[in-house]
């Protein structure tokens, strides 16, 4: 059977210290969507990992990991990305695999996310400027490089020559770009990178078939989801449990368990509406303390408070079985927390998270608001210990939601996770 694990929110709520304590238990871990867009930092023995497209089972030695179908995958970083983690002493070796089916996310690609930025002016989306949306587009205009096309050498650099002639002519001058130097690369990854490429549908058959545990890593999140989430500021994917099933192929019968990952605060990074952001002592307090920077970007994140509307409409579209509430300590000393639990415009409640990010603009939170607590929560090891205005912010977030809260964060380590 399988555990999903998903960002509820906008992502970076710290799905990867789950992952890693998960993967202590399971076979096999998978990504299913995106790419090298998504970020974990893992800490284990007192070493940092940052994981961006590799699964973050690879900490784990008896894990197998899978790159699956519905992700785009750049080549070059992926190497990066094993070679810094080979450097830290981990070992992948006959453990991490990308199917042959997922796209490859060209330099190319790339540069055009850049453009396509720039071209936006005020409206830009705030993108990685990783390839993603480029290479997501090109999928879903059939124009797109597949895996084990590169396996096809006169067919991949006929695709390669024909994106690049369709993209100088969009663009001009303002492309400098050489499509003999990508050639050149893969030239090389045309032998390196055939003894990580597998057909991910029998792989993922053959683990349920003998019966594996098998955990599925979300990247993004919710509300970065193409469908569901505040479109057009959203990744390019389905981050969803959507993009699990049509992803990885996994049968939605062989789903045990779907955990929703809260931050016990809201944060996002890029453009968009964000009806809870703090620009004051109490947002800068929260991007301090919770070191709020991005693992891919950089970026330092917009804060606010937890807003339960967005949860709660999380939890309709991807059905959490249980929750991870992360970086409780983080909120430590706050005098006083606020807490969304719904949104007024014009005086009239909304039923709720609106599709229409212009009324989203406009909204008022509708806030309660909880008495915060002196003492530490940093690094506890029981539930028991938490103070109780702490066991009151986190009963009432269960009570709203609908969903148990199974794991609490309290700390960056994977001995800093309070289970319940």
């Amino acid at each position: 059977m399988a555990t999903v694990v998903l960002g509820s929110q906008w992502g970076d709520e710290g799905k990867g210290k789950l992952v890693d304590i998960l993967c202590d238990e399971v076979d096999v871990c998978a990504r299913c969507a995106g790419g090298n867009n998504a970020g974990h930092t893992i800490v284990v023995n007192g070493v940092s990992y940052d994981f961006h497209i590799l699964p973050s089972g690879l900490v784990n030695s008896r894990c197998m990991n899978l790159i699956g179908t519905g992700t785009v995958v750049h080549i070059p970083s992926f190497f990066a990305e094993l070679d810094a983690i080979h450097k830290k002493g981990l070992n992948s070796t006959d453990r991490i695999f990308i199917s042959d089916r997922a796209h490859i996310v060209l330099d190319l690609h790339q540069l055009v996310d850049g453009l396509e930025e720039v071209e936006l002016g005020a409206s830009h989306i705030g993108t990685t400027r990783k390839g993603i949306g480029p290479t997501y587009s090109t999928k879903a205009s059939r124009s797109g490089i597949r895996v084990y096309e590169l396996f096809n050498w006169p067919e991949f650099e006929k695709k390669l020559r024909a994106l690049e002639f369709g993209y100088k002519r969009r663009f001009g001058d303002l492309l400098e770009y050489d499509v003999e130097e990508e050639l050149a690369r893969f030239r090389i990854y045309y032998e390196t990178l055939r003894p990580y490429v597998v057909d991910a549908v029998p792989f993922i058959s053959r683990a349920f078939e003998s019966k594996k545990k098998v955990l599925v890593e979300g990247a993004n999140a919710l509300m970065l989801d193409i469908d569901y989430g505040t479109y057009p500021y959203v990744t390019s994917s389905n981050t969803g449990i959507g993009g699990v099933i049509t992803g990885l192929a996994i049968s939605p019968f062989k789903i045990e368990n779907i955990i929703g990952v809260v931050k016990a605060y809201t944060t996002r990074v890029g453009s968009g509406p964000f009806p809870t952001e703090q620009l004051n002592a109490s947002g800068e307090h929260l991007q301090k303390v919770g070191r709020e920077f991005g693992v891919t970007t950089g970026r330092k994140r917009r804060c606010g408070w937890l807003d339960l509307v967005i949860v709660k409409y999380s939890t309709a579209v991807n059905h959490y079985t249980t929750l991870n509430l992360t970086k409780l300590d983080i909120l430590d000393g706050l005098p006083e927390l606020q807490v969304a639990v719904g949104y007024e415009v014009d005086g009239q409640e909304l039923e709720s998270f609106p599709a229409d990010l212009n009324i989203l603009a406009q909204v008022k939170p509708i806030y309660k608001t909880f008495k915060g607590w002196s003492s530490p929560t940093t690094k506890l090891t029981q539930y028991e210990e938490l103070p109780a205005e702490a066991k009151a912010y986190i009963a009432f977030i269960e009570e709203f939601i609908g969903v148990k809260i199974s794991y609490i964060g309290v700390g960056p380590g994977r001995e800093h996770m309070l289970k319940r």
